[in-house]
């Protein structure tokens, strides 16, 4: 598995997340994704915030990192073009029913409680966090 890294974009009080659904399942993820070769943690988080939900963010402070078999950065990071909802990475584009499905949400992060989101570590710190 390679590094990952996401983006914590949060307007009006609401995060954008991504909301799958595998085997019946509902939970939500950060937007983001492994990092690729000559490639740093930030300008992963930002080519994933555009293929994940379409937007082009500007990428702030690290504000989570998360150590184990693989190493995670998530940034806080300020939308600047795009448009939400057109993400046209491959999870987006092609479909494979054993993946299942990916979709581009706000959530209402007075909401986050009663959701499953991974990882659990970096939702409890937003439940807790003012902006």
């Amino acid at each position: 598995m390679r590094n990952r890294a996401g983006v914590i974009i949060i307007e009006n009080n609401r995060l954008a997340l991504i909301e799958r659904i595998r085997n019946g399942y509902t939970y939500y993820v950060f937007p983001g994704g492994g990092i690729e070769a000559k490639e740093t943690p930030a300008e992963a988080a930002k080519r994933e915030a555009l293929e994940e939900l379409g937007l082009e963010v500007e990428i702030g402070e690290c504000i989570f990192r998360l150590s184990g078999t693989v190493e995670e950065c998530y940034f806080l990071a300020a939308v600047t073009g795009g448009k939400f909802g057109t993400g046209a990475g491959m999870e987006f584009t092609e479909r494979d029913p054993e993946r299942g499905s990916y979709k581009a949400v706000w959530v209402d992060r007075d909401t986050l409680p009663s959701i499953t989101l991974y990882p659990k570590e970096l939702a409890a710190k937003l439940c807790q966090r003012t902006e």
